[in-house]
């Protein structure tokens, strides 16, 4: 598998990253420490932070971060929970997940939780668009059309991420916007959807 070369939209995308994503980190440094202080408050065990290892750009995994909304044994009774997967294909997603806390909840509906990956963005695992990273196991029970996806660096938004019915979209449909994001890839395509990412977060946020 191979995808049409960039290099003039790879330069300035990596350099978009690197300098985004620090100034991001350094300006609400303040606001991490709060939203950490308040996880780790809110169920009072576990810490702050999820890490999980996912698939990155050519298959090469990576440690990513987020603000964990999960109790502090969620993976451990994820097999318990796997007859009310309501997502096809290799992911699991369940709509009111009872492993997720109070915190959580809120974190998620604003996407707050995925600010830490300004990190993996930073340090090059990651860009600020792209397909979102796999888990492992979800890779191993890929296509050979479904692995296109990892041609490129996966990204804290895509056309997936800035859908408003995103819990709609069957896995299929999913692959062929990562595929669209593939074929299109542009600076002006990745400010589009770094822009409706956030329109679909205020209205979720405002309850629309």
């Amino acid at each position: 598998m191979e995808i049409k070369k960039k290099p003039v939209f790879d330069f300035f995308k990596r350099l978009f990253d690197l300098v985004v994503s620090f100034l991001f980190m350094a300006v609400f440094c303040w606001f991490y420490l709060l939203i950490a202080i308040l996880v780790a408050v809110g169920d009072g065990e576990g810490k702050p932070f999820f890490v999980q290892e996912r698939v990155g750009m050519n298959g090469k995994r990576f440690k990513l971060y987020k603000f964990r909304t999960m109790c502090v044994n969620a993976e451990s009774q994820k097999e318990m929970l796997m007859d009310k997967n309501e997502a096809d294909g290799p992911v699991f997603k369940i709509k009111d997940d009872p492993r997720i806390t109070k915190i959580g909840k809120f974190l998620r509906a604003t996407n707050i939780d995925e600010l830490p990956q300004m990190l993996n963005i930073f340090l090059g695992d990651m860009s600020f668009v792209g397909p979102r990273p796999p888990l492992p196991k979800e890779v191993e029970q890929y296509s050979e059309t479904d692995r296109y996806r990892l041609l490129v660096k996966p990204g804290l938004t895509c056309f997936w991420q800035a859908s408003r019915n995103r819990n709609d979209i069957s896995f299929e449909q999913w692959m062929e916007l990562d595929r669209k994001y593939i074929r299109e890839r542009s600076l002006w395509l990745d400010l589009k959807l770094m822009f409706m990412t956030v329109g679909v977060i205020l209205r979720h946020r405002d309850g629309r």
